[in-house]
């Protein structure tokens, strides 16, 4: 059964750097990937009907493996939406089915995901992330995962 994960965050940042966020890679390498995971690499291609793949490494004690997705990109508007499709793959961007990499089986192979940005004042940004797809008995994790990564990016730009 399809779910919606539905996330806000507020940065205390311009619009315009937040959004480079998701295009930048030295960006994106700061922030995919929830508490204790690294992303070591990130080949950003950021333009409608192209895709990024985006590297994320377990820590040591589940494992290190290094787990690729690949962001399929299907809309842009600058500044203000973005909407990809999320997929495992291998470092080439080659799909992977979830129970290759030891996900359950209802783990969702296309994970649809629209992120909006809304300028709130002269300095501030708004984000909400929305990822949609059957997440089966990881709705839990996968929701916690993506509020962790937000966490991270929210430490890139909220700096006092």
């Amino acid at each position: 059964m399809q779910k919606e994960i539905i996330i806000t965050r507020v940065f205390n940042a311009p619009t315009e750097l937040v959004w480079k966020a998701f295009t930048d890679s030295d960006l994106v390498m700061r922030w995919w990937g929830p508490d204790k995971f690294t992303s070591p690499s990130a080949n950003i291609n950021f333009h409608e009907g192209k895709a990024s793949i985006i590297c994320m490494r377990a820590p040591k004690e589940f494992g290190g493996q290094d787990m690729y997705n690949v962001w399929a990109y299907k809309k842009i508007v600058p500044l203000e939406r973005i909407e990809y499709i999320q997929n495992l793959s291998d470092e080439n961007g080659n799909s992977v089915d979830p129970i290759k990499l030891g996900l359950p089986a209802d783990f969702p192979k296309d994970i649809e995901t629209i992120v909006t940005f809304k300028k709130s004042g002269t300095d501030k940004t708004e984000i909400t992330f929305i990822e949609i797809g059957d997440f089966g008995q990881m709705f839990h994790l996968a929701k916690l995962g993506l509020e962790q990564c937000l966490d991270k990016m929210l430490s890139i730009f909220n700096k006092s």
